[in-house]
């Protein structure tokens, strides 16, 4: 069992940054990112596979958003910048224990944090 813990949520204003950090118990093939908002289902944002450090972003992200890992730390990281009122949600890390074959799809994921709120005001 891995458990994650997540960091770095809060309130910012539109255009800021914020890094989201995601610390886990345990190794594993790929971590990811994925968010849900209110009345909304959960979107997956961004994904690194943690043995070659291969990425994989959402469209609605890409450019904005970076996921890194520390190998050392078993954590892995999400930098969001030009943060947009629409970023508003609860973001949650997870984790995969084999490869994922669709990384987007969050029953490829088997450990999730406990997601953490991020507000950006317009």
């Amino acid at each position: 069992q891995v458990q994650l813990v997540e960091s770095g949520g809060g309130f910012v204003q539109a255009g800021g940054s914020l890094r989201l950090s995601c610390a886990a118990s345990g190794r594993t093939s790929a971590m990811g990112w994925f968010r849900q908002a209110p009345g909304k289902e959960r979107e997956f944002l961004a994904t690194i596979t943690w043995g070659g450090g291969n990425t994989y972003y959402a469209d609605s992200v890409k450019g904005r958003f970076t996921i890194s890992r520390d190998i050392a730390n078993n954590t892995v990281y999400l930098q969001m910048n030009s943060l947009k009122a629409e970023d508003t949600a609860v973001y949650y890390c997870a984790a995969a224990g084999s490869y994922p074959s669709r990384y987007n799809y969050e029953w490829e994921y088997d450990y999730w944090g406990q997601g953490t709120q991020v507000t950006v005001s317009s």
